[in-house]
């Protein structure tokens, strides 16, 4: 590789970087120095490891690109930049040989490029098909459950009005109390099956009645700030099941808080998304934060989950009823989460 085809890797839209064959870096092209944030000038001479906090898996591909003197691609490799966030990049390492006058240098040249992207719809499409298996199973099993919790209520009723003891008639109100309630658990599980009944809608009017509820919920304590874009278009769904899809994420966020805390409802436009295996001009995204003490790490792949909760006493069925709600307007809820920092996000698309 001749100095002129150096110069020409400074039009790519690809990160380049080249290293040398003691793995310190010898030429960053301008894409690479946007995508680690950091100037070429200031690591050129630096080893790897000062660019990278962690790039083990960078040098093993390395390693074998240079052991078979040939490309050697990594489809997934998680790099931490110093001083930055961590990158979900895919890498491929080819050995070149660099003309120095009439001398040849072995060198390495490294290929980046972002996939946060295939992750990002990659994991939609695993909570798409996981919401759709979640409602069969929650529809299967509360027909299941309906039939014969009714034949018990009618036992119950039956024998509290032959009953002669009147102290006897307590065990059996317990036992219609405690039907009627499994009854009305059944009826909510099977709420999300009704197909949604769609008009024009202002995504605000639907905020502000979940704000309105929950300020009367947690009257002391909660803080609840607005920060909307205004100039956002109609949205085409059901008010009633969007009231409910919010509601059930701003209520999980203000018990999360303990009563006590800070939550904000935020509404922007994104454009060219992908949602539902669709993609979409734009689309409205709510974003729901609070300060709380974040989604504990082991429930973070099941949150979605039906019967799923990290909470002593929760059902388990507000978040799954969100995104059931959301998903059958075409949507999609994703989260991120640390302590003092979660943030829930409902993408709406908005049909043209």
């Amino acid at each position: 590789m001749t100095p002129a085809a150096l110069s020409g890797l400074d039009l790519l839209a690809t990160a380049v970087v080249l290293v040398d064959e003691r793995l310190c870096v010898s030429y960053m092209n301008p894409a690479a120095e946007n995508l680690f944030e950091v100037s070429s000038t200031n690591m050129v001479g630096s080893a790897l490891d000062q660019l990278f906090s962690d790039p083990v898996v960078l040098v093993s591909a390395i390693e074998r690109a240079r052991a078979n003197n040939c490309s050697y691609s990594e489809h997934d490799v998680e790099l931490g930049v110093t001083g930055h966030a961590r990158l979900h990049l895919s890498c491929t390492v080819t050995p070149v040989e660099i003309m120095n006058g009439d001398a040849q240098a072995a060198n390495l040249l490294i290929e980046f490029r972002h996939i946060e992207q295939q992750l990002r719809i990659a994991r939609e499409e695993r909570l798409l098909d996981q919401s759709q298996a979640n409602r069969e199973l929650i529809r299967n099993l509360a027909h299941e459950i309906k039939n014969p919790l009714g034949g018990i209520r009618g036992a119950a009723q039956l024998l509290d009005h032959e009953l002669e003891r009147p102290n006897l008639h307590e065990y059996t109100q317990v036992i219609m109390k405690e039907a009627d309630r499994l009854q009305a658990l059944m009826d909510r599980l099977l709420t999300p099956h009704r197909l949604p009944r769609l008009a024009r809608i202002n995504i605000h009017e639907v905020l502000e009645r979940v704000r309105s509820l929950i300020l009367a919920e947690y009257s002391r304590g909660i803080v609840l700030r607005r920060d909307y874009d205004v100039s956002l278009p109609f949205l085409k769904g059901d008010k009633e099941q969007l009231i409910q899809a919010a509601l059930n994420i701003v209520r999980n966020a203000a018990q999360a808080l303990g009563g006590h805390g800070e939550i904000r409802l935020r509404t922007r436009i994104a454009r060219q998304v992908t949602l539902a295996r669709r993609s979409y001009r734009r689309a409205v995204a709510v974003e729901i934060w609070d300060n709380g003490p974040g989604v504990p790490e082991e429930l973070r792949e099941r949150i979605f989950h039906p019967l799923i909760s990290g909470r002593e006493g929760g059902s388990g069925l507000g978040l799954t009823l969100a995104q059931n709600f959301v998903t059958q307007h075409h949507g999609m809820i994703g989260f991120e989460s640390v302590p003092g920092a979660t943030c829930f996000v409902m993408l709406l698309p908005v049909e043209e």
